[in-house]
């Protein structure tokens, strides 16, 4: 009797334990219950619409300069332009997160900060906007060495890691 019992809980166990196996181990593009998973098409979607997104705030930014003149539609279409450029790398960013697109961005922001700060520049006259420039410049360096600094080390341990 008490052997009939070891061998029914026995067999039991390897018939769950079969069962969770086989929930476990999945093919890409299914779920643990079998379905397929429709979540890459979502994302194409999503991923799409916010790209769509994107281009009309740039547009309607873009817009917004159209009754500007001068030094000020310069700096208001630098500033939407740059914008942009920092919002697709975000996007790029959040669809297939990496150091690399990290870095992107951190560059994209600084870019844009650059350039926004450039064109104000270019309101003012002689040694002011000179000393302006240099500034901003001086800025945007700093900003470049310490995205650069900061993915230094990310970049020589994927090295390392890499050539093992």
């Amino acid at each position: 009797m008490r052997i009939q019992l070891l061998s029914i809980a026995a067999a039991v166990a390897l018939a769950l334990s079969g069962v969770a196996q086989a929930q476990t181990s999945t093919t890409p593009g299914a779920r643990a219950d079998g379905t397929r998973d429709a979540k890459p098409k979502v994302d194409r979607k999503a991923r799409k619409a916010e790209e769509d997104k994107i281009e009309a705030d740039y547009k309607a930014d873009k817009a917004k300069c159209g009754s500007m003149k001068g030094n000020e539609k310069d700096v208001c279409e630098a500033d939407a332009k740059g914008k942009e450029n920092v919002a697709k790398a975000e996007l790029r960013a959040k669809y297939d997160p990496s150091d690399s697109n990290t870095r992107k961005v951190e560059e994209a922001k600084a870019e844009h900060e650059y350039k926004v700060a450039k064109e104000k520049c270019d309101a003012q006259k002689g040694k002011e906007e000179s000393a302006c420039e240099k500034e901003a410049k001086a800025q945007h360096e700093r900003a470049k060495a310490d995205i650069k600094a900061k993915h230094a080390s990310a970049e020589k341990r994927a090295a390392q890691g890499g050539s093992k």
